[in-house]
């Protein structure tokens, strides 16, 4: 008899155990989630030791659908929500069709660092939920960029944001950051895709809060039960609606652009400051073109202190780069030569210049703002300046009146608010000066 109550002592203690264990596996997730780690480095590209691509072998892919979808690892799921999401695209065929337009000169790249990552193949159609497709996309609450990243955010991520430039809105570094920022939240969330997806959208404090309100009413925590906003609760269904849709187009009617496998830009470090229209020239690209494919640069050169790097279409990289080792110095980027006359202080400079007295020290190399009559000081050329002498002949040039306001222009020209301050080089947040240029372009906006 005491035998048998001693074995069946040990039996109910390894029934116990299991249970326990049990119990810690199916609350990894939240146990994770709580014990968030202190902010870490971002992850390298060479962090990976295992490439979803080398799952499907074979021969180099034709198109780009082609390898996006072979790198799709996400899980098909019938939820109500995804199949709404669906519908809701496809009663928009012409939306469908424009995404595609807008993504092709990214995609190809995009699953470069989708694959450098080894993460799911769906997350390189993330900037057609985010922003369109839209480098220069701005929101309401002032992310920007492709992948729409919050000014600390990007800040976190090494994506610099200065009166030079907003690394949000380049496209080489913003998706670096962003596809590492996933991976990031994918690990924090114990390989589950769909809270990532929500915390990218949401932030991971929002999540937080909502788990442990749920945790706490004893309801189910993962992202189809947690009573998200309505952006959040919409997220992830538009994502993998989106992704359903492109892998069955012939199902569903959808013609696909012929986007080739192959590179739509090369990047190449200029290594210091170099003149945007003569890189435009060297690359034997319309100005305007260079400048969409460089969104990130707010004047006419990068920062003095970078980064360097610059957009070039890959057919013209290699003459490029041959043009750029035989540029003189002097030769790379234009400047005015301002003497500075008793009474002028940099603040004064800036104004006239339409510079700031922080971009001045930096061109010179000043330590203070003292400055010395009779000395000269190099000014970098302002972008809108140099573009208003490279007006299109649909384009105007306004001038800002005492009291106009960006919303008061955007009316006047049946523009966007946005478009002006993309056009402008300019942050909404900041106010307009009276006798401040503006130019106003034939808005190419249509509904999406």
């Amino acid at each position: 008899m005491q035998k048998y109550n001693s074995s069946r002592s040990v039996k109910y203690l390894l029934y116990f155990i299991i249970l326990i264990l049990i119990g810690c596996r199916e609350n990894t997730h939240t146990q994770a989630f709580f014990n968030e780690p202190a902010p870490t480095e971002p992850y390298s590209v060479e962090d990976n030791s295992h490439s979803i691509a080398s799952e499907h072998p074979g021969k180099p892919h034709k198109t780009v659908w082609d390898r996006l979808f072979s790198l799709y690892a996400l899980p098909e799921i019938d939820n109500e929500r995804i199949e709404q999401q669906l519908q809701n695209y496809l009663q928009h065929p012409e939306y469908l069709t424009k995404i595609q337009k807008r993504a092709e000169p990214y995609l190809y790249f995009i699953l470069d660092e989708i694959e450098a990552r080894n993460i799911p193949g769906e997350l390189a159609l993330l900037p057609a939920v985010e922003s369109a497709f839209r480098p220069e996309a701005i929101s309401q609450s002032y992310a920007s960029g492709l992948w729409q990243f919050m000014p600390a955010t990007g800040r976190y991520f090494g994506l610099k944001q200065n009166w030079w430039y907003d690394g949000r809105n380049d496209i080489y570094a913003s998706t670096k950051a962003a596809t590492t920022y996933l991976k990031q939240l994918n690990e924090l969330y114990d390989n589950d895709w769909h809270m990532a997806l929500a915390a990218y959208n949401a932030g991971k404090g929002n999540i937080r809060k909502i788990i442990r309100k749920n945790l706490k009413n004893n309801l189910e925590t993962d992202y189809w039960s947690l009573p998200l906003r309505k952006e959040t609760m919409d997220y992830v269904p538009r994502l993998l609606a989106l992704a359903k849709i492109f892998a069955n187009a012939d199902k569903y009617n959808i013609p696909l652009q012929d986007i080739p496998n192959t590179p739509h830009f090369t990047v190449i470090d200029t290594e210091s400051q170099l003149d945007f229209s003569v890189a435009a020239k060297m690359a034997q690209t319309p100005v305007d073109d260079f400048l969409d494919l460089n969104p990130a640069f707010k004047r006419w050169s990068a920062d003095p202190e970078g980064p360097f790097h610059i957009l070039v279409l890959s057919e013209k990289a290699e003459e490029f780069k041959l043009k750029l080792a035989k540029i003189p110095a002097e030769n790379r980027l234009k400047w005015i030569r301002h003497k500075i006359k008793s009474g002028d202080n940099l603040g004064a400079i800036a104004i006239k210049y339409h510079s700031t007295v922080k971009a001045i020290r930096q061109s010179n190399h000043l330590k203070n703002n003292k400055i010395r009559a009779g000395k000269h000081l190099l000014i970098p050329t302002s972008l809108k300046k140099s573009l208003a002498k490279a007006l299109s002949k649909n384009d105007r040039l306004y001038v800002v009146k005492k009291g106009d306001t960006f919303w008061d222009i955007a009316r006047l020209f049946a523009v966007s608010t946005k478009e002006i301050a993309y056009w402008n080089r300019l942050s909404l947040k900041k106010s307009l000066r009276p006798g401040q240029k503006l130019i106003i372009k034939k808005s190419k906006r249509t509904k999406a």
